[in-house]
């Protein structure tokens, strides 16, 4: 059959033709913002979501020798759940975001679960999304400032004898939730001293 054992893959992401001229720009507006409003290390956030995956799907089979793209039996459906991952830039870790698919508090960690409370304890938050999928929302966004992003952010300008009028700037990248008008609005609203600046999308 001129089969041979293969290994699954997918087509790359492709980074923008101008992807140094959209990094430098990027640079350069936080640059800029950080000497405007004198933006101390501990006052500027990067954020991002990474998926963790409980049982991987299976990554060898049997195709046609030579052909480019394989797939394979449950590689693309995963059993996983979403981490969002904040980490200012003197290096401190904030507490994780957990975000499971589903629409009940079922969906999340039982509270009888090993380290359940010491994750608690720390600051953790485990969310169900509300949707059919595990990614990040509006909802779990909101959640993410508002008892993350924000008390961090109070706590160390009271550290730090600052102003709570003092500017902030808060790294993500170009997921569809974060940069709609709705965010943004939301944002100028209830956090208008949090700047967002954006990764520049394929470049990460």
């Amino acid at each position: 059959l001129d089969w041979s054992e293969r290994r699954a893959t997918r087509a790359a992401q492709k980074i923008p033709e101008n992807w140094e001229e959209l990094c430098e720009r990027s640079f350069l507006q936080l640059a800029y913002t950080i000497k405007e409003e004198d933006i101390p290390s501990v006052l500027y956030i990067n954020s991002d979501q990474t998926q963790v995956v409980y049982a991987q799907g299976f990554q060898l089979t049997w195709a046609k020798t030579g052909v480019k793209q394989i797939s394979t039996v449950g590689n693309d459906e995963k059993c996983a759940f979403t981490i969002m991952v904040s980490i200012s830039n003197d290096g401190t870790l904030l507490p994780l975001q957990a975000i499971y698919q589903g629409y009940s508090k079922g969906s999340c960690p039982s509270q009888s679960a090993l380290n359940y409370k010491n994750c608690i304890n720390a600051g953790f938050q485990f969310e169900h999304s509300n949707t059919k999928t595990y990614w990040s929302t509006h909802a779990t966004m909101h959640s993410l400032i508002n008892n993350i992003i924000a008390p961090y952010f109070e706590q160390k300008k009271q550290e730090l004898g600052l102003l709570q009028t003092q500017k902030t700037i808060w790294q993500i990248d170009v997921w569809s939730v974060h940069r709609s008008e709705e965010s943004h609005s939301w944002m100028k609203i209830h956090h208008p001293t949090i700047g967002l600046h954006y990764i520049p999308g394929g470049c990460t």
